[in-house]
């Protein structure tokens, strides 16, 4: 009965809002009749604003939660079996030193912890270029000579790269999975600490109904202005999400496809993935396989969690914005997928919710274009203009009714929830004495949050025209050879972002025109800004702010203003390995 109430708390409240707003605007529009344009924009704003409701519902939910019930972390229970555990990292033409020296420092880190559990690690590389493949069996020969005595190490790369990552994983299964009791997956720029794999695999073993436990993993290691906007963010207001995520979400949680453990032996007789049919027949990939894979090991009766406060649970972000926007079109192409998979028999009304909710993170940027461009004919001045002053008696203003400035009203609230899950996140955070030392004080985290707000609003024209590009390019089968993602943030000339972001710049110019003639609202003007310098903000995105003079543009978080032990650790590691690559014959071989 508490479960169900607190996933009340989380969706009604959303829906409650949702309904109201849009009762508002159909008294609004009705003043003059609603026409057949205003219907639609009511469709696009219930559309849109039920999600933005529902994520302000679920960051305060996670907040009372954590006020109501401190994080508790799950204790050794007596008696229970040790696990045999596989850490698998799945590779394809990555960077050698990094993979293999993250792995390095989290072995290194499990063996000083010790304990009952034993634990063995899987380098699966599907890579095929030949200077990566050799580099590869090199920093395997380099690891092995150093690896604590306690933990097997082993290096398997197949010749074809069948089914992607979810054929990687499959393979180990079919050849390794029988013997261990569970697999710790994670991604080439994923990095754990041996703490949190151990408390992963104690929290299993003490739960013998679940599948699969998830990690909520903290972004690390940005440097540049883009990377740093998601590293704050991720930061000051993602753990609440991510709070509320596993208040509503309890045993029907999800899966981000690293990070998380998962019983070998449930995986592998429940989640074995089939193909969809595409066009003309052919069989096709699920592309976005870990939201598929928790509804299905659900569906077998197991239960999937979601652990938010592991701690000691890390992953890298895309460095600038063309990457992020990059990423983003290889991930729209899986999510919308999980349309076809909403009547599946057998998921759980959660898991089906979960399916929907990663296609509309993508099908939500067209709807806000669409509902953008509608507006702006529409207008904010409702069915009339407002009159202040009559012919009849000029000296004396009539104020205009509630109906005539109602649209303002409604925006700016629709602006306001937007940033309420920051804002909530930021005053939560800035009560704790500590919380605030340890961004740096008060001054320096104020002005941080203010700084990432403002950045936020620039970039987010910008990638939700990137997003509805996406979302057409997936539609129309548009998609290109898969890549591995660029991690360094190195930046992109001129030639290539002009063209990169030229729909951006049209549209911000004709929006722009628009409004200086006067047949488009004057709102528009900053999403007209945001556009027209779409070029010059993909520039800046690159730029390396780490090191800048001014605290608050630094977007610092406590994690790199004091680094954890293990991400040093993994610094260390990786550059002693690069250095022997780099040594190595292969590489001289290769100039």
């Amino acid at each position: 009965m508490r479960d169900r109430l607190w996933r009340l708390a989380a969706f009604a409240p959303g829906v409650a809002v949702t309904v109201l707003l849009l009762l508002g605007f159909v008294d609004w529009f009705r003043a003059g009749g609603v026409s057949a344009l205003e219907t639609v924009a009511l469709c696009l704003i219930g559309a849109t604003f039920i999600w933005v409701s529902l994520s302000v519902s679920s960051v305060l939910v996670g907040l009372l939660r954590l006020t109501l019930a401190p994080v508790r972390l799950l204790e050794n229970r007596a008696g229970r079996e040790a696990q045999d555990v596989a850490i698998l990292v799945p590779v394809y033409n990555e960077s050698p030193a990094s993979v293999f020296g993250n792995i390095q420092a989290t072995l290194k880190e499990l063996a000083q912890l010790g304990g009952r559990d034993s634990y063995s690690a899987f380098i699966l590389s599907d890579s095929f270029d030949p200077l990566t493949c050799a580099q590869e069996e090199a920093a395997f020969m380099a690891l092995r000579a150093q690896a604590p005595q306690n933990v097997r190490l082993y290096y398997r790369r197949r010749l074809k790269n069948t089914d992607k990552k979810v054929g990687n994983i499959s393979d180990w299964l079919e050849n390794w999975g029988g013997a261990f009791d569970a697999m710790v997956v994670l991604d080439a720029d994923s990095l754990m600490s041996g703490a949190a794999i151990r408390h992963l695999t104690r929290a299993l073993a003490n739960d013998p109904d679940a599948g699969l436990i998830q990690s909520f993993p903290m972004v690390i290691g940005a440097e540049t202005l883009f990377g740093r906007i998601q590293q704050f963010s991720n930061t000051i207001y993602g753990w609440l999400l991510a709070e509320g995520l596993s208040v509503w979400s309890q045993r029907e949680g999800n899966y981000w496809g690293h990070n998380a453990i998962i019983r070998t032996r449930a995986f592998a007789e429940s989640a074995r993935l089939p193909h969809l049919r595409g066009r003309g027949g052919q069989s096709t990939l699920i592309l976005s396989h870990d939201f598929v894979e928790a509804g299905m090991l659900r569906r077998a009766g197991w239960a999937v969690r979601f652990l938010p406060n592991t701690g000691g649970s890390y992953e890298e972000a895309p460095q600038t914005l063309i990457d992020y926007a990059l990423r983003d079109r290889r991930w729209c192409q899986g999510n919308l997928q999980h349309l076809r998979l909403l009547g599946a028999r057998g998921f759980h009304p959660i898991t089906r919710f979960h399916l929907l909710q990663g296609a509309v993170a993508f099908l939500l940027s067209p709807a806000w274009l669409a509902l953008i461009v509608i507006w702006s004919v529409i207008g904010m001045a409702g069915p009339e203009s407002p009159h202040y002053f009559s012919v009849v008696n000029p000296l004396y203003p009539i104020w205009p009714e509630a109906g005539q400035t109602n649209g303002w009203a409604y925006l700016a609230f629709i602006y306001g929830m937007l940033l309420v899950p920051k804002v909530t996140g930021m005053l939560a955070l800035a009560t704790n004495r500590q919380v605030r030392a340890a961004y740096g004080g008060f001054g320096r985290y104020a002005g941080s949050v203010l700084f990432e707000i403002i950045c936020s609003i620039l970039y987010a024209p910008v990638l939700m025209v990137q997003q509805t590009i996406a979302v057409v390019r997936a539609v129309f089968g548009i998609g290109g050879a898969w890549a591995p993602q660029s991690r360094g943030g190195e930046g992109y000339g001129w030639g290539m972002t002009l063209r990169f972001h030229a729909l951006e710049t049209v549209l911000g110019l004709v929006l722009s025109f628009g409004i200086y003639s006067g047949a488009l609202s004057f709102w528009l003007v900053p999403i007209a800004v945001s556009l027209v310098i779409a070029v010059p903000l993909s520039k800046f995105s690159a730029i390396r702010v780490s090191q800048g003079r001014i605290s608050a543009l630094r977007l610092d978080t406590p994690h790199s203003l004091k680094e954890p032990r293990i991400m040093a650790a993994a610094k260390i590691e990786r550059a002693r390995l690069q250095a022997k690559l780099d040594d190595a014959p292969i590489a001289q071989a290769a100039e």
